[in-house]
Parts: C-alpha cells; structure tokens; sequence
C-alpha cells in the first residue's frame, strides 16, 4: 500500500527551529526556549495491614499538586528592540507591581502556521542575564530570562 505525501507530512517530526513567542499581544523573536516541563508533586501513603488486608504495610505513591515551572528564554541583543521590554518587565519586580503574564510558545510547520503550542501560565521574571563579554569572539550577544510559571498546557492547532 503507498503512502500518501499527506501521510507523511502529518507523521514527519517538526524541526525545533521554527517557533515563535507571544508575550502578551507581543511576538518577541528568542532564539532559544528550555524548560517547557510538566511535572507533579509525589506524595506517599502508607496503609496499614488491617486495612488492606495484605501482611505489611501497603505503600501507594500518588500524584499531588502540580510544581512550578522555571523556563528560560534567550534572545540576541539588538540595537532597537532588546534589553528594554525585558528590562521593564524585571524592573518591576523592585517595586512590588509585577505583571505576571502568559506566554504562547508555538511551535510551526514549514508554512509559518501553529501546529502545537506551549501555554506558560501567570509567569513573571525571576533574572535577566547579560551577555558574556569576549574580545577574542565574534559570537552574538546573547540576553537570558528565567521566568518561573504556575504550569504549562499543551494546545495543539
């Protein structure tokens, strides 16, 4: 039986270099996301061998309350665009009025459209890194953020 070219496109994995960021209504060009984790708590019961019926204590691990989620973002330092936006959003946090906010990573297929998207919920900065300075090397100035975020869903398109 042949497969389709559609079949395929569907089955095919996604390269990771074709994504987007939406800050907000604002699409912010990173060259790198990390941490799109989702994890639970573990919590241990104990049950008594009255209880279960079983000689020995019976020992259940369950799934608890969701853990926060640290992601890092970077981008390269531009002349127009960079440090401000970034910069006034941790800024903020000095004088207690931080705006926590959600932040789409879409990842796209080769024509530019969301095919799955990451919902990083009620984020807010917890650092902003520099660049690294080196005379000897003409790699691009890089500006990191770590953000911490109550959780992430998954949406696909």
């Amino acid at each position: 039986m042949a497969v389709s070219a559609q079949d395929i496109k569907k089955a095919y994995p996604l390269p990771v270099y074709n994504f987007r960021v939406e800050i907000g209504a604002d699409a912010v060009a990173f060259s790198e996301v990390s941490g799109l984790s989702i994890g639970f708590e573990a919590t241990t019961f104990k049950e008594s061998p009255i209880e279960s019926g079983a000689p020995g204590p019976r020992v259940m691990h369950m799934p608890s309350q969701p853990t926060a989620t640290n992601v890092t973002l970077k981008k390269g330092v531009a002349r127009a665009t960079s440090v401000a936006a970034l910069y006034k959003w941790i800024s903020a946090t000095t004088l207690n009025q931080i705006e926590k906010k959600d932040i789409f990573v879409r990842l796209c297929d080769e024509s530019g459209a969301p095919v799955i998207s990451w919902k990083i919920i009620n984020a807010f900065p917890t650092k902003l890194d520099g660049p690294a300075f080196d005379a000897k090397s003409n790699d691009v100035a890089l500006e990191t953020m770590e953000l911490r975020a109550d959780g992430i869903t998954i949406e696909e398109a």
